[in-house]
């Protein structure tokens, strides 16, 4: 079955989509710059940009790139920041500049950072002064010549900017020092830019807009390729499921997710960017009351977020307090929204909590539940306009309605394949065009798709892909392991959390130790929560570590 014609389209979601409705991003972002050009666009920490504001800042930071920097179309440029100010204005300006936009980590350490720069092959890079310190321990061994360094307050209104830096750097102490070579202020570099002298490059459909990393069983980060066409697809199709819910230039969205995200990229930045709506963003989601005293400032219409910050919210009694009455839209992602947060949502709301589905190789939509529904269903949504989905087998053979299989994809939102990883590519696509998204589930008549399990050893922690194999080889590295093996065990928090099962070579090696180790080497996320010490690992008879077999004792033990 290649096609569903479910009931969601009865409600006047059309059935495909023209994914060259804009030749680019940069068209869509030029027409909503024009159009809301007195509304504002942006708002972080008391500080609101207008659509005119940015129009005019993206512009300055192109031209800088094109004619200080002389980086030509199609070079890359990273960007390193939470959500501030500065990085809508350096994502808009790298994309109108033509250049490849490669969104990096803040909370990555040396080790991820270097080869992702490496991999991406990154000319540039804007980062904020907060990981400057770990840039500076690997840059020598990029190909990174430009270096742009933001702190978190610099485009604050007087003198709410000077007092931010001055306690993040010394109050807080969140500003290690650094020395980079060639460093340059990122916001001087704007005031240099003459938008006069930009060039506006001529960006094809099929052109690279990012290259959007994301983990592997391999162990190592990938490049997916996304492509304007990508983006632009997959932002008209989320835009016709949410039409009849939005007003153009009305929306005011709660944008908590980083922006470096792919979910929170496509959905908060560039959807409703193209609909006029103000972006509130959220710097630091984890401090809980902080977010919700911002919240409280805004009739806020549209909210998009992870299962565990609705829980964290929905646990704290401020949050309960809050004016929902302007809430339109709520969509859950990047990882399974739970039915007891769901059920609390709608209750406290008067809202649904709307579950979505899709990767970072799908730009990322995929499926989306309908906008009309009332109560949590445990599925993960019906296809969206112009988006096929099949349950396919391991021989590629599309299995009948119910049957479990793995989930595959098929529209003009896939990726382009994995930059210079066509062996990896060659794993997950299809002759037939579809991509093997390593999840198994089925499908009802009605065209639901429910997820039962994944195909892949992943692990979710929060919303974010931790992959064993990574994990593993990190910690092998350690002088005192024999071997290792990596799990993700049930958390009410998180979703998963990481286990460590190891085999000493040393017998002298702790708890502690390794687990020192690990946060050296690993962003928070992933390092491990618990570690067990043992004789030796369950295996194959061929010698393969059994991961499937360390979750069923946890299981087990849970029952």
């Amino acid at each position: 079955m290649t096609k569903i014609w479910h009931k969601a389209y009865d409600a006047g979601v059309p059935h495909e989509i023209n994914p060259e409705e804009y030749s680019s991003i940069n068209e869509m972002l030029e027409i909503a710059f024009n159009k809301f050009k007195t509304l504002p666009a942006f708002h972080n920490m008391g500080t609101t940009l207008s659509y005119e504001e940015i129009d005019l800042q993206s512009k300055k930071f192109a031209s800088y790139l094109q004619n200080h920097l002389m980086l030509q179309k199609g070079d890359r440029v990273a960007l390193m920041m939470p959500n501030i100010l500065q990085y809508p204005v350096a994502l808009f300006g790298a994309l109108r500049a033509g250049m490849v936009v490669v969104n990096v980590n803040p909370l990555y350490t040396p080790r991820e950072l270097e080869h992702q720069l490496k991999d991406s092959e990154a000319k540039a890079i804007v980062i904020f002064a907060n990981s400057a310190h770990v840039l500076e321990k690997v840059v020598a061994h990029t190909p990174v010549k430009h270096i742009m360094v933001t702190q978190i307050g610099d485009f604050l209104k007087f003198p709410k900017n000077h007092i931010v830096n001055f306690v993040i750097k010394n109050v807080k102490k969140m500003v290690p020092p650094f020395t980079l070579p060639n460093m340059l202020d990122f916001k001087e570099c704007i005031q240099k830019g003459d938008p006069k002298t930009f060039k506006k490059p001529d960006v094809k459909p099929n052109d690279m807009a990012f290259l959007q990393y994301t983990g592997g069983t391999t162990g190592v980060a990938k490049g997916a390729i996304l492509t304007h066409r990508n983006i632009v697809s997959n932002m008209v199709q989320a835009r016709a499921w949410i039409k009849d819910f939005i007003t153009d230039g009305k929306e005011i969205v709660i944008t908590p997710l980083p922006l470096y995200h792919i979910f929170s990229l496509t959905a908060n930045c560039f959807v409703f960017n193209s609909v006029g709506a103000l972006n509130i963003l959220i710097t630091n989601p984890r401090d809980l009351p902080g977010f919700v005293k911002e919240l409280k400032k805004w009739k806020f219409s549209a909210f998009t977020g992870v299962n565990t910050l609705f829980n964290g919210l929905l646990n704290n009694d401020e949050f309960k307090t809050i004016d929902f009455s302007s809430l339109k839209v709520t969509l859950g992602g990047g990882m399974a929204v739970q039915r007891t947060v769901a059920e609390k949502w709608k209750a406290l709301t008067k809202k649904p909590l709307i579950e979505a589905y899709g990767l970072t190789e799908t730009s990322p939509a995929a499926c989306i539940n309908p906008m009309s529904l009332k109560e949590y269903n445990g599925f993960i949504g019906v296809p969206i306009p112009s988006t096929e989905v099949e349950i396919k087998d391991d021989n590629n053979k599309t299995l009948p309605i119910g049957e479990i299989g793995e989930i595959c994809i098929r529209g003009p939102q896939v990726m382009g394949g994995y930059y210079n990883r066509p062996d990896e590519t060659a794993k997950v696509m299809t002759n037939d065009g579809f991509f093997k998204s390593g999840d198994l589930g089925f499908m009802t008549e009605e065209g639901f798709i429910k997820i039962v399990d994944r195909k892949k050893d992943m692990i979710l922690v929060s919303g974010f892909n931790v992959y064993p194999n990574e994990l593993e080889d990190v910690v092998v590295q350690h002088p005192k392991v024999l071997e290792c093996a990596a799990i993700g065990i049930p958390d009410e928090k998180s979703g998963e959390v990481v286990k460590i099962y190891v085999v000493k070579k040393d017998q002298t090696l702790t708890s502690e130790e390794l687990m020192k180790f690990c946060r050296e080497q690993l962003t928070s996320y992933k390092v491990p929560k618990s570690i067990e010490f043992r004789t030796e690992l369950p295996k194959s008879n061929v010698g393969k570590i059994l991961r499937k077999d360390l979750r069923a004792e946890v299981l087990s033990q849970n029952q």
